[in-house]
């Protein structure tokens, strides 16, 4: 079974900490190793991780602002050096194309990019779907989600048993087809099983929005900001960012398993339990992220 692996490589705000660098998440699957965001020294949380950044495959942007951004020239630039040879495809919001093309004329940035502004459904790899959804930010945002949908499997053991040959066969019972074999009728629910499907939200800056509930419907995982205390819920409606609340308040509406917190203020770094107990007395199932953390479903 193929299983979504999440590595937090920084899980901080605009200013980072000691403990805290800026937001990248890197999501791998199969052959598949994307990054989402791409905060200052992304590629050094990379080295500390023991990740070779030349895994790449793709960058997923939020949006554009510095802390979510401003590792990529660094990122590509080590790429370059350590001859990265394919293409890397680069998905974002709206002027993304400009933008980053920006960042290629003033660092001159030398590896292939092939770049593409994106809305709702937008790729597919094999049985890994990627959907976007538009946030409600102060410049155009997006939230990603990552499914990978129920799947019928063969049981290996039964096929063994009946001395099925690997054939056309096997694909009529995947698709739940009953089959017919040396004059036996073989029924395709007594050799096959589902493989309950797997679903991780990543949302980044936003104000609330029924969007990002949308995006977020039961997900295993969502990976939500929360960047304020409900104290400070002023502040965060003036920058269209989600308080601890907020996220926990996500999570109850779209039915999600679990919730886990990131773009952490530096303003908690000494009280982070703070906000943590305010998501949790909404959804009890939360976490904080940390720096270098990873999970896999």
């Amino acid at each position: 079974m193929n299983k979504l692996k999440i590595v937090f490589l920084g899980t901080g705000n605009a200013i980072p900490t000691k403990k805290r660098n800026h937001t990248a998440i890197l999501l791998s699957y199969k052959n598949e190793n994307i990054l989402i965001d791409c905060g200052e020294g992304t590629q050094k949380q990379f080295k500390i991780a023991k990740i070779s950044p030349n895994k790449l495959t793709k960058l997923l942007i939020t949006h554009w602002h510095g802390d979510h951004v401003l590792g990529i020239p660094g990122l590509l630039q080590t790429l370059a050096m350590n001859n990265y040879t394919k293409t890397l495809e680069v998905f974002g919001p709206k002027g993304t194309t400009h933008s980053l093309s920006l960042m290629q004329q003033l660092f001159k940035l030398k590896i292939n990019l092939k770049i593409k502004e994106v809305e709702g459904k937008f790729l597919k790899i094999e049985d890994l779907e990627i959907e976007s959804e538009k946030m409600d930010h102060d410049i155009p945002s997006l939230a990603y989600s990552f499914e990978v949908k129920d799947q019928i499997r063969l049981n290996k053991k039964s096929l063994k048993k009946l001395k099925l040959p690997n054939s056309p066969l096997l694909g009529e019972l995947k698709k739940g087809k009953d089959i017919v074999f040396e004059s036996k009728k073989i029924k395709a629910s007594s050799v096959t099983y589902k493989e309950k499907g797997k679903k991780i939200s990543i949302i980044l800056d936003t104000a609330p929005n029924s969007n990002a509930i949308k995006l977020a419907k039961n997900s295993d995982i969502v990976i939500c900001e929360s960047t304020y205390s409900k104290e400070d819920k002023a502040q965060a409606l003036e920058h269209k960012h989600m308080t601890a609340e907020d996220a926990g308040l996500l999570a109850k509406k779209a039915k999600i398993k679990s919730l886990i917190l990131t773009h952490i203020s530096e303003r908690y770094q000494h009280n982070e339990s703070k906000i943590l107990n305010e998501a949790k007395k909404l959804f009890k199932n939360t976490k904080l992220a940390n720096d270098f953390d990873s999970l896999e479903i």
